[in-house]
């Protein structure tokens, strides 16, 4: 195992300590690690608080920009859908990650925490749209033309 995630289960383990979950990542580039993050659910009661997230939004904020494809990440555990959109957005291919899923789970991880695709689907199923009115701005025109 590298250091890289050693330091991330390094992480997951005083965060789970801290009484939150056991999830931890580091962000790495050159070799060096440039973004470290805890899930922090449990202390600022922020359902985005995933470490992988967390880490992310610290790097972003330092570098200037969404753009992270000249990074690897590597987190404590399987990251949920959200975090996995969220890298792919910000261009992350080079993830690696130890604990699955289904090791959560094993572990008494709720199952209503995983978030999988039939989940995204059924929630899907339920969203509503409602259309701009005759006459009203249209914010995507806005945004176009400027």
């Amino acid at each position: 195992m590298n250091q890289f995630m050693k330091r991330a289960l390094e992480l997951a383990a005083l965060n789970a300590r801290d009484g939150g979950q056991p999830y931890g990542a580091v962000i790495v580039k050159e070799n060096k690690i440039v973004a470290e993050g805890v899930n922090t659910l449990h202390k600022i009661y922020d359902i985005s608080g995933h470490a992988e997230l967390l880490a992310m939004r610290k790097l972003q904020e330092e570098i200037q920009t969404n753009d992270l494809s000249a990074y690897t990440m590597y987190a404590s555990g399987e990251p949920c859908k959200m975090c996995q959109s969220a890298m792919y957005l910000a261009g992350l291919r080079d993830i690696y990650y130890s604990q699955s899923m289904e090791d959560a789970l094993d572990h008494g991880f709720p199952e209503e925490d995983c978030l999988t695709y039939d989940k995204l689907r059924e929630l899907a199923a339920h969203m509503k749209r409602i259309p701009l009115e005759e006459g009203q701005e249209d914010p995507m025109v806005v945004w176009e033309n400027i």
